[in-house]
C-alpha cells in the first residue's frame, strides 16, 4: 500500500513538473526566440533602407555635381604686360 502512495506522489510530481514548469519554459523560449528574429529581421530590414537612402543621395550628388563641371576648352589665363 505505502509503495503504490509512493509511486502515486512521484507521478503527480513528476506531472507537476511537466505541465507547470517544462511545458510553460519551453512555451516561453519559443516565444523570446521568436520575438528576437522578428525584431533582428525588423533592423536588417531598417538597415537596408538606409544604405538604399544613402546610395541614392550619393548618386543625385554625383550627377548633381558632374552636371555643374562644364568644359571651357582651352581656356588661358593671361596677364597684360606693360
Amino acid at each position: 500500500m505505502i509503495r503504490y502512495l509512493i509511486l502515486f506522489f512521484v507521478l503527480w510530481l513528476l506531472y507537476k513538473l511537466v505541465f507547470n514548469f517544462i511545458i510553460p519554459v519551453y512555451q516561453s523560449t519559443k516565444q523570446v526566440r521568436r520575438q528576437m528574429s522578428d525584431i533582428q529581421e525588423h533592423m536588417r530590414q531598417q538597415f537596408q533602407q538606409q544604405q538604399q537612402a544613402q546610395q541614392q543621395a550619393a548618386h543625385a550628388e554625383e550627377q548633381r555635381t558632374a552636371n555643374k563641371k562644364v568644359d571651357k576648352g582651352d581656356y588661358l589665363d593671361f596677364e597684360e604686360i606693360k
